[in-house]
């Protein structure tokens, strides 16, 4: 007989399971923000973060140096902030595109976001077409293309005033395809070779430009529809069942896709915005959830946000250190590393229902 897992699917033990992923994501958010080509040692980094606790910090003996100081709190901690919110935010995006669809292969970039964040980032990286836009030019530029590419799939997929997942799904692929098109005219007329690398650098995915400023929005993107993902929950799980299951079980069908279109469009528009297209956590990390906990999505989507971001934050890490002191896109290293784990975890689940 089989050995029984300490995580059993059926029966995962929720609060267990959350308080190992709650203390993981603390300590990688600890360690992580001291590693880079100048290391800080977590004994450092910790004092440095609580000096900065209001009451608390007034305690705490000053013996590190400015120049730590303004590494952890300058440069590594919004960094490690926004790999947390992104690969959160990739991962939920995913099990809700997955649930949408009905589908496991679906990923957040399924329906062109990508695409259209890519044409539009690069129309303004390389001829400078939204420089009026200031500081923030590529990011708002990059969550207007993903916006007007969801805006034509998902008029084109309506059918008699309700989403057609078959249309949806093939929209998708043809509006990727318009926009990769427009992307490959753009880069191909690029005016000089550096503007071209940056360009390639951030369609590969990267956080190398984290700021402070940019954590403010994704956050509260994916707080709120983390909320309500979870309070429509059960909805998720009857959807897979199929639509007229879902309607007989009294599930208002036609609203929920409408929901679900426009959270996970929201999530991956912004996400996109600040990080470029980072690909294979939103795919991989729903299946690994649900080999850990089953499929019911109040136990999927917290355990997702969790094993999401700290996915991305140590792919990011060795994003930094690999060739340091360059460093490689993020994107680039979730498919080199991501792709090999999932082959092995589909084949472990299919030698396990066997």
């Amino acid at each position: 007989m089989k050995q029984k897992h300490h995580f059993r699917r059926g029966e995962p033990n929720m609060p267990l399971i959350l308080c190992a992923l709650a203390a993981l994501a603390l300590i990688t958010l600890i360690v992580a923000t001291g590693l880079g080509p100048v290391s800080v040692s977590p004994g450092t980094t910790i004092r440095i973060l609580m000096s900065r606790i209001p009451v608390i910090g007034s305690g705490v003996a000053h013996t590190w140096q400015t120049l730590d100081e303004n590494i952890v709190l300058g440069l590594r901690l919004p960094r490690v902030c926004l790999g947390m919110v992104v690969g959160a935010s990739l991962a939920v995006c995913g099990v809700t595109m997955q649930a949408l669809v009905r589908n496991n292969l679906a990923d957040p970039f399924i329906l062109g976001v990508s695409n259209g964040a890519a044409a539009f980032a690069t129309l303004g990286m390389l001829f400078g077409a939204f420089s009026f836009l200031g500081t923030y030019s590529l990011s708002i530029s990059a969550f207007l293309g993903s916006a007007v590419t969801i805006l034509f799939v998902y008029t084109i997929s309506r059918v008699r005033g309700r989403i057609h997942i078959t249309q949806l799904l093939l929209s998708g692929v043809a509006v990727s395809m318009i926009m990769d098109g427009v992307t490959n005219i753009i880069t191909l007329s690029a005016p000089n070779a550096l503007g071209l690398h940056n360009a390639e650098f951030w369609m590969s995915g990267s956080l190398a430009g984290a700021r402070w400023a940019y954590l403010t929005l994704p956050l509260a993107v994916l707080v709120i529809c983390m909320a309500v993902l979870m309070v429509n929950y059960r909805g998720l799980n009857l959807l897979l069942l199929g639509e007229e299951s879902a309607g007989a079980l009294g599930v208002n069908v036609r609203r929920l896709q409408k929901l679900l279109v426009l959270v996970a469009s929201l999530m991956a528009g912004v996400t996109i915005a600040v990080s470029g297209s980072i690909g294979f956590v939103g795919l991989m990390v729903p299946h690994f959830t649900r080999l850990l906990v089953g499929g019911d999505h109040k136990k999927v989507l917290p355990i997702s946000a969790l094993l999401g971001g700290i996915l991305v934050v140590w792919v990011d890490v060795a994003a930094r250190l690999v060739i340091a002191p360059e460093e490689l896109p993020v994107g680039i290293l979730t498919a080199v590393i991501g792709g090999p784990v999932f082959i092995w975890m589909l084949k472990k689940s299919h030698r396990e229902k066997q």
